[in-house]
């Protein structure tokens, strides 16, 4: 994996964070917050999670608040809030089991099996708000695609917490190698052979041509697949959705366990839920486009028999290779207020 690491520099005065660490509650806040946006999205990479993400951004601003004293000013404030916001992840991770997506728990379903039902139990990966890497300004403006999208949290979830953070900090955030060893509390050339052993490992659980950080599918074309793929589903056409899938697809329902593998397994089910003469019909959908990791997405309405409104039902990611459909992953509608979706239409 080669790096492909950029940051925003934000200009901070060396009396902004003198003032913080003295005790300056106004500035130590306005500095928490100019760094907010940045430091949810090195912990959602961490822990997979939007939920967990946000908390430990407040423990983080916890942390500092307490140990405010001990900014000595050899680093950025910037730099600081980073060190604590790792070591805040890394001791979550002690207690969190590591995020999953449905294939990384069992084989691929056959249709027609009895489905089973969600699994609240498990603690699934969780897409990330576009629009909140637009809202967080110009630190939003560098989160490159390929270490934000679903693929690349999915991958990350199968590393050691602490190869984890050394992957991130060195290859995303492109911080030297003598600074990580610092601040995970080891030598670099430990960090080195960390760095090994995550790339190899994210090689190996990345989508094949997305493992040497190609360059993202053209915008226009998967913008074209994604108007394409919502228009199939509000007309309930089956096949036009069937032409859209590669043909090793993947479909995924988290927190649904199960998942299909290849067109037609993806398409069987989909077509009954089409059907009105069915039992698994679902109703009709209407189809949002909404942002979410960097890559195609959709918010889903369905209007089930007897309703006259459009019900949240899905918020879906889909990942695009050559003009077709690898993979969708549809997550429930829990974090659709957090995307900004109304709950009905």
């Amino acid at each position: 994996m080669k790096e492909k690491a950029k940051e925003t520099l934000v200009e901070e005065e060396p009396q902004e964070a003198a003032a913080a660490a003295a005790g300056d509650a106004a500035a130590f806040s306005e500095l928490c917050e100019r760094y907010r946006g940045e430091l949810r999205v090195h912990c959602y990479r961490m822990l997979g999670s939007l939920d967990d993400a946000e908390d430990q951004v407040q423990e983080t601003f916890l942390r500092a608040w307490r140990g405010r004293a001990g900014f000595a000013g050899r680093a950025t404030f910037r730099a600081w809030l980073y060190r604590i916001a790792t070591n805040a992840c890394l001791d979550a991770l002690e207690r969190l089991p590591r995020r999953v997506l449905p294939h990384h728990l069992e084989p691929a379903s056959e249709p027609g099996r009895a489905a089973a039902g969600p699994r609240t139990d498990i603690p699934w990966l969780q897409p990330f708000p576009d629009r909140l890497l637009e809202e967080d300004g110009p630190g939003g403006e560098v989160v490159d695609r390929e270490t934000i999208e679903l693929a690349f949290l999915a991958a990350l979830q199968h590393l050691p917490p602490r190869q984890r953070a050394a992957l991130i900090l060195r290859d995303v955030l492109a911080r030297p190698g003598g600074e990580i060893a610092d601040l995970l509390g080891t030598s670099l050339p430990a960090v080195n052979s960390a760095l090994q052993r995550a790339r190899t490992t994210m090689r190996r659980h990345l989508p094949a041509r997305r493992a040497d950080w190609p360059r993202a599918t053209a915008a226009a074309a998967e913008r074209d697949v994604l108007r394409r793929l919502m228009a199939a589903y509000e007309a309930a056409d089956a096949a036009a959705v069937a032409a859209l899938l590669a043909g090793d697809a993947r479909a995924s329902m988290p927190p649904y366990p199960f998942w299909f593998e290849g067109r037609e397994a993806i398409t069987a089910p989909l077509a009954d839920s089409f059907d009105p003469a069915s039992p698994g019909f679902q109703g009709r959908f209407r189809m949002l486009p909404v942002g979410a990791n960097r890559q195609p997405a959709v918010a889903s309405y369905v209007r089930r028999p007897g309703d006259a409104a459009y019900r949240e039902f899905a918020l879906t990611l889909v990942r695009v290779e050559g003009g077709l459909v690898a993979e969708i992953t549809s997550f429930g509608p829990e974090l659709f207020a957090a995307f900004g979706l109304a709950p009905a239409l």
